[in-house]
């Protein structure tokens, strides 16, 4: 009886519910397949297919600055040259305030990287309005702490003509009070896997994946991200990057209209 009257009501629900909560409940669990690559050895599920990723994900400092895009189709390449060199983006990142109000985070984002920002943030105070990426993503764990911050604080976030967003950079530029991305620069994203070697048992692997699924599409969802960018991330393998374009970005909301930072500070 009990599995009857839960049936009954899930079918009910599924007949009653609006297009819009279908789509994301759709979206939720995409993207709750896509993080399962977080618990998986990729390694060993590559030689059980029979073939090879560009690079060993369980050995990220093998992983190349800008990987091949995700088909031979449009895009099929970087979109832009990156001007820092690989060797600078792989170290972990770096903080620095500039001029303007401009704090640059550049390199790869390794794990502790949210406690080195917020230790940054809290010592620079109301000078940080901006703050500059350059990294080809890490640590999703530590990209959503950077994330939530920055709009906490109400900063913006930029990527200027010739850096580098991606992997979990895109997550932080989320995160921008408000959110800018310049011509050539480039912004890319793929699955998220784990980069660690231990292995973890069914338990754990299903309990951290449900998790990460719950946190990263939440927050995006709250930053006011369309589902259709990590759509876009859920197709893409690991070891080949989707290169958004600057339409794709306007029309997921990952840029917003270019407005004074001030303005969009609340009082």
């Amino acid at each position: 009886m009990r599995l009857q009257t839960a049936g009954h009501r899930i079918k009910t629900y599924f007949l009653t519910a609006d297009d819009g909560a279908l789509m994301r409940h759709a979206f939720h669990i995409l993207l709750a397949a896509s993080v399962v690559f977080i618990v998986i050895d990729w390694r060993e599920l590559a030689l059980e297919a029979g073939t090879a990723p560009a690079y060993d994900p369980t050995q990220p400092e093998t992983q190349p600055i800008l990987p091949p895009a995700l088909t031979e189709g449009e895009p099929d390449a970087s979109p832009a040259e990156i001007k820092s060199s690989p060797e600078t983006l792989k170290q972990a990142i770096r903080f620095e305030l500039r001029p303007g109000g401009i704090l640059s985070a550049e390199g790869a984002i390794d794990a502790g990287a949210a406690g080195r920002f917020a230790a940054e943030i809290e010592a620079r105070g109301e000078y940080v309005k901006i703050v500059q990426l350059n990294s080809p993503g890490g640590s999703v764990t530590d990209a959503l702490a950077m994330s939530k911050l920055i709009r906490e604080k109400q900063i913006g976030t930029q990527v200027v003509k010739g850096a580098l967003c991606a992997s979990s950079c895109p997550i932080i530029l989320a995160g921008g009070a408000t959110r800018s991305v310049e011509e050539d620069a480039v912004v890319g994203v793929h699955q998220v896997f784990n980069g660690s070697k231990d292995k973890l048992s069914p338990e754990v692997a299903m309990s951290q994946a449900q998790s990460t699924t719950a946190d990263v599409s939440r927050h995006l969802e709250q930053m006011g991200i369309k589902s259709g960018l990590w759509l876009h991330a859920l197709e893409t393998p690991p070891d080949r990057l989707y290169y958004l374009t600057q339409a794709e970005m306007k029309t997921f909301a990952l840029v917003t209209e270019a407005v004074p930072i001030a303005s969009a500070k609340t009082k």
